[in-house]
Order: structure tokens, then sequence, then C-alpha cells
């Protein structure tokens, strides 16, 4: 975020006038929902809604929504479908430019809060619905299908605005709607993204999912006809871990509980029916590896290093990593046909 000035609100006299002022940090509003601190007047001017108070309460937490058309370059803005939280079912074309707010500013963080689009087809393209980001300093695939709860990191090109452009296609069976929360981030901010991650994790431990490994997929029938929504194709981005005083390695590892958690390549649907998903048999690495694949550098299972770095298949072992920066890179070719049939990506 935009650093605030270490005093949240400082008062003194100007002539026997009393003066307050405080800065335009990051607050949380009444419903949750994170907003700026501005003067009641200033929340307005700039077409926000107030949503409770701050700086001690002497300023209002404003809240900013833009839907399609609108520009901003005010720092926690929040793109959203054009009647949401209700769903969109006609054919749309929804435009957002993102403006920078100053300029220490080099990067925006763009969290998915919700994100329901058309499914891709079972080639994985996004041929009915699209999200693509336009002007930033690195080139980000179309996205659609079922993100919500996902991020993006998007580095500015010097002062080149950053465009957002939502493309809703023939009505669909999908019910369509997305919230964004829109951050920007000072160049000097210790929570900057390094350049070229795509999406970046600063906790000891979690959990990353490829684009679109929705989380209610178990109720999706994808293009393929298999339960679970669809791994796009033609992607190729890096899902980036910081590194932290006295750890010094990093575990990828499938969750468990899920059993399509790692279905990358191949035939997933025959792999269900054999009973080889997730096990062994089905896991696959190196140059058995050649359309789609993640990248986990010098990684070594059980101690025993696998002397390569590509992985792919319907299972995966538990890959740890001393190689920094901490990095998984995801790639997927141009097509998610027949011989890939069912492949939902990862969850680890």
């Amino acid at each position: 975020m935009i650093k605030p000035t270490t005093v949240d609100v400082e008062v003194y006299e100007f002539w026997g006038i009393g003066i307050v002022r405080f800065a335009n940090s990051l607050c949380t509003g009444n419903d949750g929902v994170q907003g700026t601190c501005y003067t009641k007047r200033q929340c307005f001017e700039i077409g926000g809604v107030p949503a409770g108070r701050c700086a001690a309460n002497i300023g209002v937490c404003c809240v900013l929504h833009k839907t399609c058309g609108g520009v901003s370059s005010y720092n926690n803005t929040y793109f959203v479908s054009s009647s949401f939280p209700n769903t969109v079912s006609a054919p749309l074309s929804c435009p957002f430019t993102i403006r920078k707010c100053g300029p220490e500013i080099c990067q925006v963080r763009i969290d998915f809060l919700n994100f329901n689009l058309a499914q891709p087809d079972g080639n994985g393209t996004c041929c009915v619905d699209a999200f693509n980001v336009v002007g930033g300093a690195s080139i980000i695939p179309p996205i659609c299908g079922e993100n919500s709860g996902s991020h993006m990191y998007v580095d500015f090109n010097g002062a080149e605005d950053i465009k957002l452009l939502v493309q809703l296609g023939a009505a669909s069976t999908q019910s369509r709607s997305w919230k964004l929360k829109i951050s920007q981030i000072d160049c000097e901010c210790p929570t900057r993204a390094p350049s070229g991650c795509f999406q970046y994790y600063t906790a000891l431990s979690g959990i990353v999912r490829s684009l679109n490994y929705g989380q209610t997929a178990s109720s999706v029938i994808n293009a393929n006809g298999v339960i679970g929504t669809n791994q796009i194709a033609n992607t190729n981005y890096g899902i980036c871990v910081a590194m932290t005083p006295g750890y010094c390695s990093i575990t990828w590892s499938p969750v468990a509980s899920d059993l399509y958690s790692f279905t990358v390549s191949g035939d997933t649907t025959a792999a269900i029916i054999d009973g080889t998903i997730a096990t062994s048999a089905a896991y696959l690495n190196g140059t058995n590896c050649t359309g789609d694949f993640i990248i986990i550098p010098n990684g070594s299972v059980n101690g025993v290093p696998t002397l390569v770095d590509r992985y792919c298949g319907n299972g995966l072992p538990a890959i740890t990593t001393s190689s920094k920066p901490f990095v998984l890179t995801a790639v997927t070719n141009a097509t998610e046909g027949a011989t890939t049939s069912g492949n939902r990506g990862f969850h680890c």
C-alpha cells in the first residue's frame, strides 16, 4: 500500500485556529470492506461512500466503487460488475482504467474478491468471456472461469495507465459477476512483489491455486463433460513466496484432501477410472513434461534430488527446494484437448 505517515492524527494551532491533519491511510469500514481515510467532504468529492469512522473519529473510511467505463487514481478502489452483487447475463464490454495516484507508485495488486465468468472451452480457451489486462509491464493471459480468492500483481510500465477489460460473450449459464480490489503499491514498500511475480505470498504456509481452479468445482461440469473446472490454456506465470529469516527451503505438495489437487497433464478422466489419480503411477517429470507442467528448480523428494525441474501428470509428491528466490512457475500450452481431458490444474 502507499506508505502512511508515522503520525495518524496531528493537531496544531495557526494564528489561534486549531487545525487537524491525518494520513490518508488504509482503514476498515463498518461492513468489513477496506477503504482510505479521508474527510467526509473529500470522500464525496472523489465519488466515494463513507463506511465508518477513522483517525480518532475525525475522518471517514471512504470506500470507492467503480464500474464499466470508470477511471481511478485512488488507492483501494473496487472495480465491480455493473449490477453487483446481482449477476450479468447479456453480452457486455466493460473497461476500467487505473492511473497512478502518485509518481512513487510502481505496482498494483488486484484481489479477486469475487470473480465468476463463463468457463473456458474444451481446449482451455477463454472464448466466451475473458478478463484482460493491458498496459502493464508484462503480458497477462486472458482469464475466465472461477477465480474468487485469487490475486495478481501488475507493474506499471512507466507513466502508462493499466487498463482492465471484462468482455462477456453470448448469454451463458454461468452466473457472471466480479468485485476486484485494486491496491496501489509504493516503489519502496516492503510488500511490493518482486518483478516477474504474477502472484506473491508472504505467509509461512498457505494454499496456492492455478488459474480457474474453482473452489466450488464439484458442482461444475466443464467443457469436456467432466466434473470440475477446466485448466486455462496458453499461460506462463510465476507464483512467488517471500523468503523469511530463519527458513532456507520451501516444500510444495498437493492438498491431501483434494483428489484432483494436481491434475496438470494427461488424461485425468482415465486416471480417475483406473484409480491411478494422485498416486506415483500418475506422476511424471523431466522430459515427459512438454506441454503443461510446473517448474520447481533444484527439487528433491524425501531428500533425494529429482535432477529435473519440470513436473506434470495426475500426481505429485512433496517437492522441497532450497533454490532462491522461492518461485513455482506454471506453464500450459495452447490446447487442452482430448488427450488432456479433465485437467483442473493444481491446488498446493
